[in-house]
C-alpha cells in the first residue's frame, strides 16, 4: 500500500568510507514499528468505497496539521498488486484488500470515547461512516486480526507475478479460442508467463494444450 515515503539508511560496516555503502530502503509503517505501541489499539473505520485511500491522506494530513500525533498514529489501507496477462500484454493494478474499511491506530479516552478533538476531526471527512463499536466507544482489534492486518498492509511488490487461481488437478472448462467449449484437467501452472497447461481429450487422446488463464475457467463456475 502506500506509505509515507519516509527513508531510512541501513547501517554500513565502519567508518565512513568503509565497508559497503549505506543502503536506503523506504520506511514500511506495517513492519518498520511494532505492531503494538504502548497507549494505543488498533481500531476499524467503515468508510465509502473507493474512499479508503482518500480518507486515509486526509486523516494523515489533518492530524499533522492539528498537532494530534499523540492520539493518532498509523492509518493502513492494505492493497495488493496484481499481473495480468492477456494477448501478451501485461496490465498491473492495485486493489484493496478490505474494500468499505480503513485501519486506525489510536489512543481513547480513559472512559473508552474517543478523544474529542480526533472526534470532530474524524466524523468531518468526507466519506467516513463509524468506527465499529457502540455508541462512540470502538471496539479495538483482536491480536491475531491486528496480525494479519499489517502482514496485508506490507508495502505490494514492484513486480509481481501473474495472480493465479487454478491448480494442478483442477477440472476446468476452456471458454476462449479453438477448444472453446472443450473441459480438461490443469496439467501446469505457469504464473510467469501467464500461461496454464491443460490436459484435454481430442479424437480420444489425452494432448497438453498451453492456454492463458483467461481463457479457462473452473468447471461449475
Amino acid at each position: 500500500m502506500a506509505a509515507q515515503e519516509t527513508k531510512t539508511k541501513g547501517p554500513g560496516r565502519g567508518p565512513a568510507g568503509e565497508g559497503d555503502e549505506a543502503v536506503e530502503k523506504p520506511f514500511d509503517p506495517a513492519i518498520d514499528m511494532p505492531a503494538y505501541r504502548e497507549g494505543f489499539n488498533w481500531f476499524v473505520l467503515r468508510v465509502a468505497s473507493n474512499k479508503e485511500s482518500y480518507v486515509r491522506e486526509t486523516l494523515l494530513r489533518k492530524v499533522q496539521i492539528e498537532n494530534l500525533q499523540d492520539w493518532v498514529g498509523r492509518i493502513m489501507v492494505p492493497t495488493e498488486k496484481t499481473k495480468t496477462l492477456k494477448g501478451g500484454k501485461q496490465k498491473i493494478s492495485e486493489t484493496k484488500l478490505y474494500p468499505g474499511y480503513v485501519f486506525v491506530e489510536m489512543k481513547l479516552e480513559p472512559d473508552g470515547r474517543i478523544q474529542q478533538d480526533v472526534f470532530f476531526l474524524i466524523k468531518e471527512t468526507t466519506g467516513v461512516g463509524d468506527f465499529v463499536g457502540t455508541a462512540g466507544r470502538p471496539t479495538p482489534m483482536a491480536a491475531h486480526e491486528v496480525e494479519k492486518m499489517l502482514f496485508d498492509s506490507r508495502k505490494p511488490e514492484e513486480t509481481p507475478t501473474v495472480k493465479m487461481e487454478f491448480a494442478k488437478g483442477d477440472h476446468v472448462t476452456i471458454k476462449e479460442g479453438p477448444f472453446e467449449s472443450y473441459e480438461g484437467t490443469v496439467d501446469e501452472v505457469l504464473p510467469d508467463k501467464g500461461l496454464v497447461r491443460v490436459l484435454v481429450t481430442i479424437f480420444g487422446r489425452q494432448a497438453p494444450i498451453e492456454l492463458e488463464y483467461w481463457q479457462i475457467g473452473k468447471q461449475g463456475e
